[in-house]
């Protein structure tokens, strides 16, 4: 699979598996927040065209 150009990285497609769907977040950011696997995240839906997620604490 060939790597994406550096202006296209943040760019994500929405996904589905087993009736759930979801997005990767590139892992520099993962590293930036300091988030670990099964961490727990909040989800917030801010009109019809933006989501927050957030550490959950």
């Amino acid at each position: 699979m060939a790597r994406r150009k550096l202006n296209d990285r943040q760019i994500r497609k929405i996904q589905k598996s087993r009736g759930s769907y979801y997005i990767t977040i590139p892992i520099e950011i993962i590293r930036n927040m300091s988030w670990r696997e099964r961490q727990k995240v909040e989800v917030k839906q801010y009109g019809r065209d933006k989501i927050l997620i957030s550490d959950w604490k």
